[in-house]
């Protein structure tokens, strides 16, 4: 159970994917506008993330080693990511039609985030089982949750703010993505 936990803090705060890892930047700049988006996106990764780390963990364990086709893990973990992704695409459409026009087209765009990929191939990289495999993404989708929900609040925020014109836009975007970088460095003493 502390292996777990470990595993949860280490992946959602410490090494935090995106501003950490710096995997996921592009939905975690390009939804994080409007918390009720950035927060729909999250859930949404955090599905795909966790189920995925399933999936994978299973195939690889159970198929891939058992017949010798380790190296065909990343065409194979692709394919696992944007079946869910698509999966996930027709139910929002279908139970929430709002959330699913407000990501547009940075809902498919989940299948080639590296995130998402990145999870997948750290569980194997270091030899998680399945139930460690799925903490690990869970945590690391709850992380990336928390960091696009902060930014998008900062970036509500920031609409209100004085802005020199040369950081208006992107920059501003950027540097702050930056400080919130060093803000989590703050939680590497905690493993």
């Amino acid at each position: 159970m502390k292996e777990l936990l470990l595993i949860a803090v280490g992946s959602a705060f410490v090494n935090n994917v995106v501003l950490s890892q710096f995997l996921g930047i592009c939905p975690f700049l390009g939804v994080s506008k409007n918390v009720k988006t950035a927060a729909g996106m999250g859930g949404a990764v955090v599905f795909v993330i966790t189920i995925s780390s399933f999936v994978t963990g299973l195939i690889y364990k159970f198929i891939l080693v058992k017949t010798g086709f380790e190296y065909l893990q990343t065409i194979v973990f692709i394919l696992v990511i944007a079946a869910l992704v698509q999966f996930v695409e027709m139910f929002l459409k279908k139970v929430m039609p709002p959330l699913y026009d407000a990501l547009g087209v940075y809902l498919p765009l989940i299948t080639t985030n590296c995130a998402v990929l990145g999870v997948a191939l750290t569980n194997v990289q270091k030899s998680y089982s399945i139930l460690e495999s799925v903490v690990n993404g869970l945590a690391t989708a709850v992380g990336f949750l928390v960091s696009i929900v902060l930014m998008a609040g900062i970036r509500e925020k920031i609409e209100y703010n004085d802005i020199a014109p040369s950081f208006k836009g992107t920059p501003i975007v950027l540097v702050t993505a930056g400080l919130m970088a060093i803000a989590f460095f703050g939680f590497s003493g905690l493993i």
